[in-house]
């Protein structure tokens, strides 16, 4: 071989070199992708798609020590049950409330130590507001919270992640918000709750407000009325069925395209955070 024919062979070498390694880099990408979606699809839930009028009621805030009892006497006279995001403070104070609702099965949930927003805190001061509110509760009922409501609704991709690695927790959010921390009247609590609510949904309310407590009696006739059934939030994960994607446009002659369901849960977008939650 002449030397003058080996910068030809050199360039040719690298440029297989290169062919050979941009279909490795490119195959990385799509596995991440995929291997992420899936896990976000199974951590948060804003309302869940089930095969049945089920919905979640769900209470922020407390315990307070005198609405949270009255609202404990209301579903049990409605055999329903409910969900509570407490606040770890809360709980301290009055673990005798709790504790009652854990007894007749109702559902306990995280919703910090002291209502702050965690989309704007260090990883530290989040995880010291999860851990504190997660052994208050273990300390009150005598096991530990499954779910996590963040304050507000405001929590990043990144907290969501390290946080249901860490602690197991599946975020919850909500699809039904009456804005009843504005105290608009029991009737409009009521009535926006029966306008909003379908199945799947995961309805916010707060415990901690009179003109709620008022409302419910009427809002539970009424719902159950329109044939929903209550569910915690974790039974209503549970009944999650698949979402079939819409079927592909098609063209004169085409085969039919395969409709491939989508993952067990219906994700709503988290809301855009406010004074609820």
């Amino acid at each position: 071989m002449s030397l003058s024919s080996l910068p030809f062979f050199c360039f040719i070498g690298l440029v297989t070199s290169q062919l050979r390694a941009e279909p490795i880099i490119a195959a990385q990408d799509p596995e991440k992708i995929n291997r992420n979606a899936p896990a976000e699809s199974s951590v948060t839930f804003s309302s869940v798609h089930v095969d049945g009028p089920y919905i979640a009621m769900t209470f922020d805030d407390g315990p307070s020590t005198t609405l949270t009892p009255k609202l404990l006497d209301i579903l049990a006279a409605h055999h329903i049950k409910a969900t509570f995001f407490v606040i770890g403070e809360n709980v301290v104070q009055h673990p005798e409330v709790i504790a009652r609702a854990a007894r007749e099965g109702h559902e306990i949930g995280n919703h910090s130590w002291s209502h702050p927003n965690f989309g704007k805190m260090s990883d530290d001061g989040v995880r010291s507001q999860v851990q504190r509110t997660d052994d208050a509760i273990k300390g009150a009922t005598g096991a530990r919270p499954t779910l996590l409501r963040p304050p507000y609704g405001s929590i990043t991709a990144r907290q969501k992640r390290w946080i249901h690695d860490q602690f197991g927790y599946q975020i919850i959010l909500w699809d039904v918000d009456p804005y009843d921390w504005k105290r608009p009247g029991p009737s409009v609590v009521r009535n926006r709750i029966l306008k909003e609510t379908q199945p799947g949904s995961i309805v916010l309310s707060h415990d901690i407000h009179p003109g709620t407590i008022e409302a419910m009696p009427s809002t539970f006739d009424a719902l159950e009325a329109k044939g929903f059934r209550f569910v915690t939030v974790s039974e209503l994960i549970r009944m999650a069925v698949p979402q079939p994607s819409p079927p592909s446009p098609r063209t004169h002659g085409s085969v039919p395209a395969t409709i491939t369901p989508s993952p067990p849960t219906s994700i709503v977008p988290p809301p855009v955070p406010s004074p609820s939650g």
